[in-house]
Formats: C-alpha cells, sequence, structure tokens
C-alpha cells in the first residue's frame, strides 16, 4: 500500500469510530487542542458599547447615484451603493481577534525534552522501527497506568489491538503512524499542572487554518490533502497523537480530539 493509501486508510478507519465516542483524553488534557480550534471570532463592538463612540450620520460616506426616479418617483432600479468603512477598522477587527488566540510554543528541539521523556520517545521510535508490534508491549504498561489506545475500553491485548487497527492487520501501519508522528515537532500542555503531558505532533493544539506552508507540508507527512479538508470540516486535528508526561511515562496513542 502506497503512503498516501496507507495514511488516508487509517484515518477513515479512525473517523468513522470517532462519532461514537467522548471527546476525552486520559493523562494529556486534549481539550486543550479542541478550546484552541474551536476559538469564536470576536464580535465587533456595538455603537452602545461603553467606551466607544457612535457613529454620527455625518460620518457615514454619501450615497452613490440619485434619490429618485427622472420623474420624481421611486429610484431607478440600479442598486444604490456605499463606500466601505476604512480598511483600519477591519484591521482593528482583526487585531481583536487575534487577541483571543492563546499562545502556545511549538517545539522541535528535542534537547528540551526532560531526559525521561527523550528516552521514552527513542524507545518507541525503536519498537517501531523494527517492524514487531510485540516490541510496544513492554512500553504499553498494565493497569491503570497502561497507555491509552482508545477512548473507551479496548478488548483484550492491547498488541493485538494495534494490530486488528492497522491497516495492514500486521500492525506495521499503525508502527509506521508512530514514526511519522514523533518525527513532528511537538507541544508542552498543561504546563506543571497534574496532567502535563508532551504531545505529537504539535497540529493537535493549533488551529488548522493558522497553519503556514511549510507547516501543511509537515502536517502532509502525515495525513493527505483530503484529510486535511475533513478536520477542517470537523473543526480540528483528529488523526493519531502521542503523549508523553514528563517523568517518561507513555500516556496514549489514540486518535480523536
Amino acid at each position: 500500500m502506497g503512503d498516501q493509501s496507507r495514511r488516508h486508510s487509517a484515518f477513515g478507519r479512525v473517523l468513522a469510530g470517532l462519532l461514537f465516542a467522548a471527546p476525552v483524553f486520559i493523562g494529556a488534557a486534549p481539550e486543550h487542542a479542541l478550546a484552541l480550534s474551536e476559538l469564536k471570532p470576536a464580535e465587533a463592538p456595538s455603537p452602545e458599547t461603553p467606551g466607544t463612540d457612535p457613529l454620527d450620520a455625518n460620518d457615514l460616506p454619501p450615497l452613490e447615484g440619485p434619490l429618485s426616479g427622472p420623474d420624481g418617483g421611486l429610484p431607478l432600479p440600479d442598486p444604490v451603493i456605499r463606500t466601505p468603512l476604512p480598511a483600519k477598522d477591519q484591521a482593528s477587527d482583526a487585531n481583536e481577534q487575534n487577541k483571543q488566540a492563546v499562545s502556545i510554543e511549538l517545539m522541535r528541539d528535542l534537547s528540551l525534552l526532560p531526559e525521561p521523556v527523550q528516552r521514552m520517545r527513542t524507545l518507541i521510535i525503536e519498537a517501531a522501527t523494527s517492524g514487531d508490534p510485540e516490541r510496544l508491549r513492554a512500553l504499553l504498561g498494565t493497569g491503570p497506568t497502561a497507555t491509552r489506545l482508545s477512548f473507551g475500553e479496548i478488548d483484550g491485548d492491547p498488541v493485538t489491538y494495534i494490530r486488528a487497527i492497522s491497516g495492514d492487520g500486521e500492525g506495521l501501519e499503525i508502527l509506521a503512524i508512530m514514526i511519522d508522528l514523533l518525527d513532528a515537532g511537538f507541544v508542552r500542555l498543561d504546563a506543571d499542572g497534574p496532567e502535563e503531558a508532551f504531545v505529537w505532533p504539535y497540529f493537535a493544539a493549533v488551529p488548522l487554518e493558522s497553519l503556514a506552508p511549510p507547516q501543511r507540508v509537515e502536517l502532509l507527512r502525515i495525513v493527505t490533502a483530503g484529510d486535511i479538508e475533513d478536520m477542517k470540516a470537523y473543526g480540528a486535528y483528529n488523526f493519531f497523537r502521542i503523549g508523553i508526561t514528563p517523568d517518561g511515562a507513555w500516556s496514549f496513542f489514540m486518535a480523536g480530539d
């Protein structure tokens, strides 16, 4: 299977499952990503808003064209055109919207990661590169601290589950996705909080519409162009992401938002 079709196939299966999943992360506070993607544009203040000056009728630009027909009756059927408000007002609105954005540091320098996080990232990549999903077992853990693989409870063995959601049936597609994710930039979410985690890729925490062309190229290394359009319609990045806690625990590997 080609790389593009591989990623698109995985995304399709994951997206179908999301329709029945509760949008909750365990251990990585995914609502940070959701909050960013759902930011609403700031409303322009009304003339009655305290601290603003209402428009005076004399301040409005004049109407173009006659106000009545040649015989003094109704105006001619041509549209009456107003000169648009000055561009500075539109720029002011844009500035207000930008003030609503939450600043999140996008990181690429792996040396900024705590040593336990660096080690777990390296171990995951090594296991995935081996081509043997069984190599992930020791990293996934067991019990309450086991790596979260789904919004709901998974049936049976976690490695068996990874093979089951992989397009090739052997888990190799999922191993490739893990490597792609960990090669991307990352973010630190809930810094110094109880659910702090370093999350790959950083697209999980930023609005897709804000991505610059080089960032979109980076995203296209993980998903297809069609996937991105689906995500924009959905409202956020909802493909796989990986979270590792500051003490080096593999918190989650899952898709959704």
